[in-house]
């Protein structure tokens, strides 16, 4: 089951919504009125979960790409540097 924080365009009123990420779609067309709260920084993507996984690797974990170096020379490897 998943939480959604959820808000009333036309009241203001604001809740949570505890689901089947499932009949998330069929609660949402049976409820108009209500849109998803994205302004709560819990339900949202964080700045550091955007961007290119693999710059995010070398940035977090300098030493793995040399690892990864030398699996790749190994006979018959398919690993390869990022």
């Amino acid at each position: 089951m998943a939480t959604y924080p959820v808000y009333n365009k036309v009241t203001g009123e604001q809740k949570e919504v505890v689901l089947s990420v499932h009949d998330w779609d069929q609660w949402k067309k049976d409820n108009p009125d209500w849109d998803r709260d994205w302004s709560d920084p819990s339900t949202c993507p964080a700045s550091g979960e955007v961007g290119e996984v693999y710059d995010r690797l070398k940035k977090s974990h300098p030493g793995w790409n040399s690892v990864l170096e030398r699996a790749s020379k190994v006979p018959g490897s398919k690993v390869k540097p990022v």
